[in-house]
Order: structure tokens, then C-alpha cells, then sequence
């Protein structure tokens, strides 16, 4: 099947629009017409780092409508409405136990994709999707369905960041009711968590960033306090505004000052999740060990996609997370100033549309 997909021709290089081949559907796959694909960081490390073997296609947020199904696949049909979410084994016991974004073979399915230039074939598909293209081949177990009545473009981005940040909150702190969180770094995914914070009834919201654009949305997304980290203390300042410290704290940035200066701010028997896979820390782990403290690391925000997605988009409609506030969209060909325009922070959440 000929499609037309943003190629990344090499290492660094910007996308091209081009036609590629998709392989002929397996027996539990689907395939989906893509209506929007969300842009997220681990796209510009697609890009930019190695990590895929170029050749290739990225996008890993894709939203839009089956077009076709596979013989054994019994839980989707033509026209269900989805969101491709990450991909998972479903048989490895991390999956099994409900756990499939710690897949044991996550990186494998996940973290490569090439088209073979004899062919022209896309061989191999980034989070199982490579959803930057007008259709996508993609394992059941990937794909979550949606109510018609959600807007596919906006639901996109729930794929990957927004589920991160929220599910992290959620799913892997489990603020109490009451309890203070701090959230270092806003862009989408710290967001996403501030809206999570809020929907669990935190009592202290804390925003840290260096962009007062970003401070001043998370602000209104339910931040209870702001602090621009540029020129401030930031565990002091924490320490001023709970008089003790926070109790559990949402790390996007993986920078070893900013860490520490998480670690610092933690109340006794604190807790800090951070979503970071692509850094090493250096820290002083014994301010750690005095606060009784913790560091996890999680991926996807530990979530099951086929039940966290439709949570989210109820929450949505409810009024309690208006993820459209940090939306833009860009007609597909537009992606490489989409890119331009997230990595300079004038935009937090691209998605692009295909028409």
C-alpha cells in the first residue's frame, strides 16, 4: 500500500514528504487512516540522535479511523474512531502484570524504525505506529477506541505525552487529597501533571520553570504557585510557600541541578518521579537518604492506554483537563516548522493535521 509519509532521510537532517510503502497487514494488526499525529520530544531524539536507523518515519501520537482489520483481530472494525498509544509484547510478565509501558521488550518494539531502500518499505515502525504519514500499520494491542464525539486531532497527543504527565501524577505518586506536589518543567507533559494535581486535590500546586509564557498557563491550568528558576532558590522557595517542603514531585527536565534542587524541596519521606530516559544523574543522594526520600523512574506514567486514554478524554469533557489550551495545530506539511516552533517554546503541544 503507497502512502505518503515525513521521511527523515538522515541523522539530523529535516523531514521530506515522499512516498513510502506499507507492508500488507498482519493478522492482529490494523489499518489506521491517520487524521492527526501529536509531536513530542522522543520525536526530535528520533530525529536528531541515533536512535533510529535512517531511513525512517517517526510520529508516535497518531489519532484517526481504521480502515482495515486483520483476521484474528476481534475488538476493533472499519470506522472505529482510535488513538495509537505505545507498543507492547503482551506476553512477557511485566505485561501480564498489567504493567506493558515496562515491557521487557519495550525498546525493541518501540525505539527503532527504517525503510528498506531496495523496496522502499517501511520495514520496521516507530512505537509500532509511525504515525507521521496518511496511514499507519499497527498491532491491535497498540490501539485504544474512542467515542466519535471526541475530536480525533485534539485526542492525539493523549498517545504518549499527556498520558505520561497525567499518569505519573496519578498512577505512579497518587497525591493525596490535600497534599502538595511540585512539577519541574511545564511543558506538555509537566502540564499534563499539573491538571492530574489538581484533579486529585492537591492542596499546593507548584509550577517550576524557566518560561514565564509557560508559568503563566500552568497558572491558569491549575498551578497554585509559580516559580520562574532563573534567578531564584527554588527549594527555598518551595520551603517558603509549604513551610515544610512538598510530599511528591514530577520531574520532566532529567538536568542534575534541577534534581537537586527537587530533592531539596521534598518534605520527610517525599517522593520523585521523573519520566527522563535519555540522562545520567549526579547527586548528592545522601540529602536523599536524611529526607527519607525517594526517586522512581517511570515509563508512560505505568500506564494501561486502553483504560488511562478514555479516562482522560472524560476528564476532558468534564471541564477538568483542558489539554486544548496547549494545543496547535500545522497541516502535515508544515511538520518541520512544527519542529522549529516546539523546540523554540513558542508552541508547547504541535499536532499536525493530514488532512
Amino acid at each position: 500500500m503507497k502512502i505518503k509519509a515525513a521521511v527523515t532521510p538522515k541523522t539530523g537532517q529535516p523531514f521530506e514528504i515522499s512516498d513510502v510503502e506499507l507492508p500488507e497487514i498482519g493478522t492482529k494488526e490494523v489499518i489506521i487512516k491517520v487524521v492527526a499525529s501529536g509531536i513530542c520530544h522522543t520525536d526530535v531524539s528520533g530525529r536528531d540522535t541515533g536512535m533510529v536507523n535512517p531511513p525512517s518515519v517517526l510520529g508516535h501520537e497518531g489519532a484517526g479511523i481504521i480502515e482495515e482489520v486483520g483476521s484474528e483481530v476481534t475488538e476493533l472494525q472499519k470506522g472505529d474512531h482510535v488513538v495509537v498509544s505505545f507498543a507492547s509484547c503482551g506476553e512477557c510478565d511485566n505485561c501480564i502484570a498489567n504493567h506493558p509501558a515496562h515491557c521487557r521488550n519495550y525498546a525493541e518494539l518501540n525505539l527503532n524504525s527504517h525503510i528498506d531502500q531496495d523496496t522502499n518499505t517501511l520495514v520496521s515502525r516507530f512505537f509500532g505506529q509511525s504515525s507521521f504519514a496518511t496511514y499507519s500499520l499497527v498491532n491491535e494491542r497498540n490501539v485504544v477506541k474512542i467515542d466519535k464525539d471526541m475530536d480525533l486531532a485534539l485526542a492525539a497527543p493523549l498517545g504518549c505525552g499527556l498520558q505520561t504527565g497525567a499518569s505519573t501524577v496519578l498512577k505512579v505518586l497518587k497525591p493525596e487529597a490535600g497534599s502538595s506536589v511540585a512539577v519541574f518543567g511545564v511543558g506538555a507533559v509537566g502540564l499534563s501533571g499539573i491538571m492530574a494535581a489538581k484533579i486529585a486535590g492537591c492542596e499546593n500546586i507548584i509550577a517550576v520553570d524557566l518560561h514565564d509564557n509557560r508559568l503563566e498557563l500552568a497558572k491558569e491550568l491549575g498551578a497554585t504557585a509559580t516559580i520562574n528558576s532563573r534567578n531564584v532558590n527554588v527549594a527555598e522557595k518551595i520551603n517558603e510557600i509549604t513551610g515544610k517542603g512538598v510530599q511528591h514531585v514530577l520531574d520532566t527536565t532529567g538536568v542534575d541541578m534541577v534534581v537537586e534542587q527537587a530533592i531539596l524541596s521534598l518534605d520527610a519521606f517525599g517522593k520523585i518521579a521523573t519520566v527522563v530516559t535519555d540522562f545520567s544523574l549526579n547527586i548528592p543522594l545522601e540529602i536523599l537518604a536524611l529526607k527519607g526520600g525517594s526517586i522512581v523512574g517511570t515509563s508512560q506514567g505505568d500506564a494501561i492506554p486502553q483504560k488511562f486514554i478514555p479516562e482522560l478524554i472524560s476528564y476532558y469533557k468534564k471541564g477538568q483537563f483542558p489539554f486544548d489550551r496547549m494545543v496547535k495545530f500545522y497541516d502535515f506539511e508544515q511538520i518541520n516548522k512544527a519542529f522549529e516552533e516546539s523546540e523554540n517554546g513558542s508552541v508547547i503541544k504541535p499536532v499536525l493535521k493530514m488532512k
